[in-house]
């Protein structure tokens, strides 16, 4: 496990900066300190999700525009949060608006199908090479789908997940996403950990777990519990952990590897879809699995769930062998808006636009971190990216425990006072561009890096610029 901490003084330095920006953070929200308080006698904690209520506090929204949200107290932010990266389109983008506003005045809902499923199949067919598709409402629906239609098509109890990785709620997948050192066993053959009481023990058994990027601990599994295992469930790109690209040749000698086992393999594009790449992290690796699980982006900012499958997988669904139901499923407002976002916005000069400002973050990030000497390094594909304030490569959930969570914190409260709107719990999430953002919210991205990089080091933020140029003068 690679250690990544900072020294005694430096965790120091970044223990008294939390508490000065927590507190600037709750002095300039007090609407939504007011409406929290409200909220907690109807709300289970004063939120909807319990992921919303990040220290120090929930920040509310009133309403979001382009590439900017505004909260409740009045404050307009950057935002790179981006509901925790569905938001691929940006905010009230008009061809969205548009086909929704059309759509929405010809009814809602009927629990029948309506003429939009058809070209967004079509499309998400030529993104991500899979030929037969079903609707969900969300991504935890369609991994739990995922997982099913694997024992199903199988008939074997078991399934394979990466530890420290998160596929939804569901209890299959709800194993070892986060588990503590003495709980996890050893690195090379991880234990099953239910992540609460509510995943039964006997459940958490059927899922076994490995380790990110490392072929041979999958095989040893297949070896040791042969004609058990179903399938393997897999982020291609792990984001549960900031950004973790495969090793190279992984996702191949993966694919291998469980073709020779007869078990099936699963991408969880949920996060990655759309966002790494027009094709996902399938599209940008070349390598096709048998079932995809999409969400997130697909939809616009409506809630939306999707999974595609080979025509032998899909055949089991045609023939009622497993259901993939819902009474949601295929809603014609978020077909509408689905339509909108595949086919009118996420067009290759909305990609490219991306790829640009991608580009100058990761790079702008990376020079400010060596020019302040702070340890770390920039993982960015697509719309997606983390600044990692540690010297070795996270690779694996082994890595990321090592990896000091102050670090994340401190630089979500600086981005958020200084008008960016980070996803929470910095250490594990990842900012999502939008095609609406341009270089100037870039700009101020950068700007508060700068700034906490100067506080890091005890300098002023101009001094850290001269000091750069003056290096890169002699240099």
């Amino acid at each position: 496990m690679t250690v990544t901490a900072g020294t005694e003084a430096e965790l120091a330095v970044i223990d008294g900066l939390i508490a000065e920006q927590e507190a600037a953070l709750l002095a300039r929200t007090p609407a939504s300190a007011r409406i929290m308080d409200e909220a907690r006698a109807f709300l289970a904690g004063g939120v909807a999700s319990s992921w919303q209520d990040a220290p120090p506090r929930a920040i509310w929204i009133d309403h979001g525009k382009g590439s900017k949200i505004t909260d409740v107290d009045g404050t307009t932010y950057v935002d790179l949060h981006n509901g925790f990266g569905a938001m691929l389109v940006g905010h009230a983008h008009p061809a969205v608006v548009k086909a929704v506003q059309d759509r929405v005045a010809l009814g809602t809902h009927f629990a029948q199908p309506t003429a939009d499923l058809i070209p967004v199949s079509r499309e998400l067919s030529r993104r991500f090479d899979q030929p037969k598709w079903r609707f969900a409402n969300s991504g935890t629906e369609a991994t739990l789908a995922a997982v099913n239609l694997m024992r199903v098509a199988k008939r074997r109890p078991k399934i394979l997940k990466i530890e420290g990785s998160y596929h939804g709620h569901h209890d299959a997948v709800q194993v070892s996403v986060y588990p503590d050192l003495e709980d996890a066993g050893p690195p090379e053959a991880p234990n099953s950990v239910p992540v609460h009481p509510g995943v039964l023990a006997e459940v958490a058994a059927n899922t076994l777990v490995v380790p990110y990027g490392d072929v041979a601990a999958v095989r040893h599994v297949l070896e040791a519990n042969r004609g058990e295992v179903a399938g393997m469930i897999i982020e291609p790109m792990m984001m549960n952990i900031g950004v973790v690209p495969p090793p190279p040749g992984y996702l191949a000698d993966l694919k291998e590897e469980l073709q020779r086992h007869d078990v099936l393999l699963t991408y969880d594009e949920v996060k990655t879809a759309l966002t790494v790449h027009p094709g996902g992290a399938t599209g940008r690796f070349g390598v096709t699995p048998d079932i995809i699980c999409l969400a997130k982006s697909m939809g616009g900012g409506l809630p939306c769930g999707a999974i595609g499958a080979t025509a032998e997988v899909m055949a089991i669904v045609e023939d009622d062998s497993y259901e993939v139901v819902g009474t949601f499923n295929g809603n014609p407002l978020t077909m509408a808006a689905a339509k909108a976002t595949l086919l009118q916005v996420l067009t290759a000069e909305a990609h490219a636009h991306i790829e640009h400002l991608r580009d100058r973050m990761a790079e702008g990030a990376e020079e400010v971190l060596a020019r302040h000497g702070i340890e770390g390094y920039v993982s960015a594909y697509g719309a997606k990216g983390a600044v990692i304030f540690s010297a070795d490569r996270i690779n694996d959930y082994r890595d990321f425990l090592g990896y000091d969570g102050r670090y994340g914190h401190i630089h979500w409260l600086y981005q958020h006072n200084g008008g960016v709107f980070l996803p929470p719990w910095g250490k594990c999430e990842q900012w999502t561009l939008s095609v609406q953002h341009t270089d100037e919210d870039v700009d101020v991205f950068l700007a508060n890096l700068e700034t906490f990089a100067a506080a890091l080091k005890g300098v002023s933020p101009a001094e850290g610029r001269r000091d750069g140029e003056a290096l890169s003068r002699r240099t």
